[in-house]
């Protein structure tokens, strides 16, 4: 099994990355530290990989991570880097190697003090493995402060430091940071592609797998959740009863108040499992008495962790929303497929019946303003409107058709 296993439906990238990796070995190999890169070599510094969510930009990444590690002896007789078995594979993919640094936030943005501390480790020579690299994952959530911290280093790097960052398009990153970035676009794996990696390498049932793909049209990560998590399917299966819920004033108001309440579990429960021990872990590092009162001088610092915390669930309850109005698209998606006749696969065939009822009650126009409105409650959302004034006034709109 290499590296590039669980890149799905990615040939094209698979292939460019790979033949890169090749070249940064035989760098690394043939000169000594601080010599350039030679400007006909497939590798360069920096990276961008957008995509659709669930194209496994974060994914294609790290196995590039891992690949620039590899210390495979099979490299010596031509093996292409990237077994997926010796040490620096290994590590570089579960997270723990000292030169791989992999940042994702659960907040609703990186801040131009976290981004410092990133380019001051981008700075750092390779401790033990062949290049220092930085993944992050969510470029597309830097500050306009932190995207101009971060330009610096892609601009200047390390002669051994290699930034790869991941964002669902080009327009989410500064233009002067993706100017200088080597740009690879991922697509929506297929469904079968999808199903085939939940059941071979998940040990999904194949009946599930496949209807989990389906689903989620493609998207690795939820179709995973959706096969492996009996809560998600519930709480899709109750997103997806909304449509039909809407046939009076009462029920779009109810309706939106139970996915706000659901987003708000979603949250609350990440926060019991989260927050509780990273407060005490703070505590202890603080040199505070189980029980007892906190030293002086680290009320700023519990405050500073209070904040963070908030941000996160704020961060939680919006995504878990985004999923629920993302089912949605796809439920009037498939109703619009219905009534003009496309051949286009119907993603949602659990819910057959309703697809059908909603399909022959309605018209395309109808469906149409549907979706508009569901795809403005996300925006309104991004603009930090209320979540459930935001929701309600999609209800309503689909009442209204």
């Amino acid at each position: 099994m290499t590296v590039w296993d669980d890149l799905v439906g990615q040939d094209r990238v698979r292939e460019q990355l790979a033949a890169a990796a090749q070249d940064a070995d035989a760098l690394v190999t043939a000169v000594s530290d601080g010599v350039p890169l030679d400007q006909g070599s497939k590798m360069t510094h920096a990276w961008l990989f957008t995509g659709p969510p669930g194209s496994g930009r974060s994914t294609a990444a790290r196995a590039f991570a891992a690949a620039l590690q590899c210390t495979s002896p099979d490299r010596a007789l031509g093996g292409a880097p990237g077994c997926g078995f010796c040490d620096g594979c290994h590590t570089s993919l579960i997270g723990t190697h000292a030169d791989v640094e992999v940042i994702r936030t659960d907040l609703l943005s990186i801040g131009v003090k976290e981004t410092r501390d990133l380019v001051r480790r981008a700075q750092l020579s390779p401790a033990v493995g062949r290049w220092q690299v930085i993944v992050l994952e969510d470029a597309d959530r830097l500050t306009e402060g932190a995207g101009n911290v971060l330009l610096k280093a892609v601009e200047e790097p390390a002669p051994r430091t290699v930034w790869m960052l991941c964002a669902p398009s080009l327009e989410d990153v500064l233009p002067t940071i993706r100017s200088r970035c080597r740009h690879l676009t991922l697509s929506t794996p297929a469904v079968e592609a999808v199903a085939d990696v939940l059941i071979r390498r998940d040990g999904v049932d194949p009946e599930r797998a496949h209807a989990a793909a389906r689903a989620t049209q493609g998207h690795i990560g939820r179709a995973r959740r959706l096969a492996t998590d009996e809560r998600a399917r519930a709480r899709r299966a109750a997103v997806l009863k909304v449509p039909l819920r809407v046939a009076d004033v009462g029920g779009c108001l109810k309706a939106a108040q139970e996915l706000i309440d659901t987003a708000t579990e979603d949250a609350k429960q990440m926060a019991e499992e989260v927050d509780v021990k990273e407060t005490e872990d703070l505590k202890a590092a603080l040199g505070g008495v189980a029980g007892g009162r906190m030293p002086r001088g680290t009320a700023g610092a519990m405050k500073e962790l209070e904040d963070k915390q908030k941000r996160r669930k704020t961060r939680t309850q919006r995504d878990s929303l985004d999923l629920a109005l993302t089912e949605l698209t796809g439920f009037y998606r498939d109703v619009l497929a219905l009534q003009l006749g496309s051949k286009l696969a119907i993603a949602n065939t659990d819910v057959q019946d309703s697809l059908d009822r909603l399909a022959e009650s309605s018209t395309p126009a109808q469906t149409l303003r549907r979706i508009e409105s569901v795809i403005a409650c996300r925006e309104a959302m991004d603009r930090n409107v209320a979540p459930l004034l935001a929701v309600e006034a999609m209800t309503m709109a689909l009442r209204a058709g």
